[in-house]
């Protein structure tokens, strides 16, 4: 079976990684060119691994051009696995593997297609989170499923630590597709459309934090949107602070302030006042420490 591999983040790299070390290289690897790596936070450069596996690369900035479409139709594969890589494939990407293209989600998909699943998770406090390989089609995230493995979200999931949980059964999912797809049992199960929902896309500036919300909710918001992403961040007196890690500090009504003041300084860290009148206490943080009794912003200029 002639397989090649699309792929350009911290995901891909283990994956890639894995099926080498199975004895399963793909023929062709696809992905981003060093230049174009800003386009995500969890970036990883697969270039030495295909060199010392002896591993054909196509660097390319856009999956669906003539050019790229060209140089993956003369490889002629079998199937595609397409892991890691933001880009919609589109019809006539899909139509060149002859078996189909092989996609990975962060998700116990039907629930949660869509973008930014990883920080969604946390947000909606959910309980079970799945890692999915499915067959792509014209919809989204909405094809086959070959295999899907569940999990329980801890209280105090991160985005790192939930990123990590989803790599690792990557790492030994796409190995068992793999086998599946040489032994020629692997057309998956169908996904039920009535239990589908559809994550919005986010963006750095999601990561603004809003102190009328809750403790919970933005504490909740930082490990949301932590390592590997960008962060929750605020401003102080215009300058960008960075929110790594924090507590909820149940003190309602002890403090007496506006929303957003730092109350006062603690042995880890410091303490500011949000909306529902608890404290949400700041433990780890990039940028100056703000001073007690200054208002954390949204980075516009105070009246």
């Amino acid at each position: 079976m002639r397989f090649a591999f699309l792929g350009t983040v911290e995901g891909s790299r283990i994956a890639l990684e894995a099926l080498i070390a199975a004895g399963h290289a793909p023929g062709l690897l696809l992905t981003l060119p060093p230049d174009k790596a800003n386009r995500h936070s969890d970036h990883a450069d697969l270039l030495p691994i295909a060199q010392a596996a002896a591993i054909p690369v196509v660097e390319t900035h856009d999956i669906n051009d003539d050019a790229t479409l060209a140089q993956l139709r003369q490889y002629a594969p079998d199937v595609v696995l397409v892991i890691g890589w933001s880009q919609i494939c589109r019809a006539p990407f899909r139509s060149v593997a002859t078996r189909g293209n092989l996609g990975f989600h962060p998700a116990a998909l039907p629930r949660l297609r869509g973008r930014g699943v990883i920080p969604w998770t946390i947000l909606r406090d959910e309980k079970v989170a799945g890692s999915t390989l499915f067959w792509l089609d014209d919809g989204v995230d909405s094809g086959p499923i070959l295999l899907q493995r569940l999990f329980d979200v801890a209280a105090d999931e991160t985005a790192r630590t939930l990123y990590d949980k989803h790599t690792r059964n990557l790492g030994q999912m796409v190995v068992e597709a793999v086998a599946l797809l040489k032994q020629g049992d692997a057309r998956g199960t169908a996904q039920d459309e009535r239990d589908a929902s559809y994550c919005a896309r986010r963006t750095e500036a999601d990561g603004l934090i809003d102190w009328r919300s809750s403790a919970a909710e933005i504490e909740r918001l930082v490990r949301a949107v932590g390592d590997p992403y960008p962060g929750a961040f605020t401003f102080f007196r215009e300058r960008r602070i960075v929110v790594s890690r924090a507590a909820v500090h149940a003190n309602a009504g002890r403090y007496i302030g506006l929303t957003g003041q730092v109350q006062t300084n603690t042995e880890t860290g410091f303490l500011v006042l949000c909306g529902d009148g608890n404290c949400l206490e700041i433990l780890g943080w990039q940028g100056e420490r703000p001073a007690v009794h200054g208002k954390l912003t949204d980075g516009r200029p105070q009246l």
